[in-house]
C-alpha cells in the first residue's frame, strides 16, 4: 500500500480545515499550502482536488467566487455555514481514526 492510498480519505477533512484556517483559497493554492505544511509529503493532484471541491460545493459545504487575475477567471473557494460544521464533524471523525489507529499501532502511547 502506499501513502497516497492512505491520504485520499483524508483529504476533506484536510481541505475543510484548511479553508477554515485561511479563509477563501483557490485551487492551486490549496495543492501548494498542504505540500508546504507537509513538508512535501503529501501532494494533491488535480484529479483528486477538483472532484471533491465541486462535490463539496454541489453539497452546499463550500461557496464559489469567481475572480479576474489578469484575462483568467480564478475560483476562490470558502466554507458556507453548512461547511464550518461539516468541517467540524470531519475532523473530529479523523481525531477518532487516528485515535484508534494508534490503539493498534502503537497501544503503550494510547
Amino acid at each position: 500500500m502506499n501513502k497516497t492510498s492512505l491520504y485520499k480519505g483524508c483529504l476533506e477533512p484536510i481541505i475543510l480545515k484548511l479553508l477554515d484556517d485561511n479563509g477563501r483559497m483557490y485551487g492551486y493554492e490549496i495543492t501548494q499550502k498542504v505540500k508546504e505544511a507537509t513538508a512535501g509529503e503529501l501532494n494533491i493532484t488535480e484529479g483528486a482536488l477538483y472532484p471533491l471541491l465541486h462535490r463539496l460545493e454541489a453539497e452546499g459545504v463550500l461557496e464559489v467566487e469567481m475572480e479576474n487575475i489578469g484575462n483568467r477567471v480564478r475560483k476562490y473557494y470558502s466554507l458556507t455555514k453548512a461547511g464550518k460544521k461539516e468541517k467540524s464533524k470531519a475532523v473530529l471523525e479523523l481525531e477518532n481514526f487516528k485515535n484508534t489507529l494508534q490503539l493498534l499501532l502503537n497501544p503503550k502511547l494510547a
